[in-house]
């Protein structure tokens, strides 16, 4: 706190009185009844898991300031080193407005942290004989047999052209199908006569494969194998998952992944009695403060995550989830594919899916492996890490990494989208590894 006060010397009192409630409410949070669960992982004192005394509360003090200075709504950060979580803050508000403190079993939008939980999902597929992850996709969705490609014309127009070759199941892991989110470039006027735009599926009434098998037959953004291209490949998966399975894509990862993991708070729709868990969606532009989103369906709202069709179970991005669950599950990836005596990958799958995939197409320093980012060179990254470590984010500003070097896992969960000008995300990181190195 002395830290914060010395940076904003004129607003002194004022700032103690709202860092001292917002500790208070902090407190309370903690003590929640749902906090019980997450004692289902061990506890272990910082300085025991092997981090320097007192640097790792610098994480909880950085986001107290930002939720004190209107940032951040409210944020839940779980850090696990060796299978125990060493840190654990939550801060801030569920709900602005109503004043509702943010309690560590808070639940939240995880959007694209969907994905490798359905990457997971393709996975285990393999591993029971079901596909080849080098299988044509068109294999099991015939839609996916024959594709195209919208090719751009000098005169600012496209042609349409046949695909050079199949799309695999790797393509669609890797994102290197040519498959964007149909918002712009070639062929994006078709995407939008479709109505197939955008990662937001919840207000759909009709089951992803429907649309899914809409996707086939329109014009894509490159080449298979040609570019990394970020968009729809992980719902593909999920309707492939839902036809090699025979069974929704909410059944399969119901049981053989959250059931496994004791994943308890992991839905794609909230049951009405956690309704009142789940956190509210805030936007941030520049310059401005923090602002709620409106209700109803879309990208930028609260979303149909509790009322609504309850049909569309989207693989790329429709999970809601808590720290506690998705913590269990990069527990599990760390661990080689295991946790608490549930085997749901081999080690050999999870070294596969934390590989590079795509050689230098994605980021300077990093690769792409079957569903995470993947650290390839400290100095081109230009970020604290290791080689080797792998992670992701979701578009409402939530991110996490697994550092298998130093055996850790981190998980962060707000709701902000837009979140411009926000650098939490780095500061995170910069603190977490500034804290390791105990005596």
């Amino acid at each position: 706190m002395n830290r914060i006060m010395h940076r904003h010397p004129s607003c002194y009192g004022l700032r103690a009185i709202a860092l001292a409630s917002l500790l208070a409410l902090t407190a309370l949070a903690g003590s929640a009844p749902g906090q019980a669960r997450a004692q289902e992982l061990p506890r272990v004192a910082p300085a025991e898991a092997g981090f320097a005394p007192g640097r790792l509360e610098r994480v909880g003090a950085m986001l107290d300031e930002y939720v004190v200075d209107g940032r951040l709504p409210g944020a839940v950060v779980t850090v696990l080193r060796d299978g125990a979580v060493a840190y654990e803050h939550a801060t801030g508000f569920a709900d602005l407005e109503a004043r509702t403190p943010l309690g560590a079993d808070a639940i939240f939008r995880i959007a694209s942290q969907t994905k490798a939980i359905v990457s997971v999902a393709v996975m285990m597929l393999q591993e029971d004989g079901a596909l080849l992850i080098s299988d044509p996709v068109g294999k099991y969705l015939p839609a996916f047999t024959e594709t195209t490609v919208a090719e751009p014309l000098p005169d600012g127009g496209y042609d349409v052209v046949a695909a050079q070759r199949p799309i695999t199941v790797r393509d669609l892991l890797t994102h290197t199908a040519g498959i964007a989110y149909g918002m712009g470039g070639p062929g994006a006027d078709r995407w939008r006569e479709a109505e197939i735009t955008g990662w937001y599926f919840a207000h759909r009434d009709e089951p992803v494969r429907a649309t899914v098998d809409r996707m086939g037959s329109l014009p894509f953004q490159a080449q298979p194998g040609e570019r990394f291209v970020y968009g729809y490949n992980t719902d593909i998966l999920g309707a492939l998952v839902e036809a090699v399975s025979g069974r929704t894509l909410e059944a399969f990862l119901r049981s053989r992944i959250f059931e496994p993991l004791e994943m308890r708070d992991t839905h794609f729709y909230l049951p009405p009695e956690k309704r009142d868990r789940l956190a509210t969606v805030y936007s941030r532009r520049t310059p401005g403060a923090l602002a709620r989103a409106p209700d109803g369906p879309g990208m930028t709202t609260q979303g149909q995550y509790v009322d609504g069709p309850r049909i569309s179970f989207s693989g790329g991005a429709g999970l809601l989830s808590t720290a506690r669950d998705y913590a269990r599950f990069l527990q599990m990836m760390l661990n080689g594919g295991t946790l608490g005596g549930a085997r749901i990958l081999s080690p050999a799958s999870v070294a596969l899916m934390t590989s590079n995939h795509v050689g230098d197409l994605f980021a300077p320093g990093m690769g792409f492996g079957l569903g995470f980012s993947v650290r390839l060179d400290l100095g081109e990254a230009g970020e604290p890490g290791s080689l080797g470590d792998y992670g992701w984010g979701g578009a409402y500003h939530t991110t996490y990494w697994v550092d298998p070097v130093e055996r850790l896992v981190a998980v962060y969960f707000t709701q902000v989208i837009p979140a411009a000008g926000l650098d939490d995300h780095q500061k995170l990181r910069a603190l977490v590894y500034g804290a390791l190195g105990g005596a």
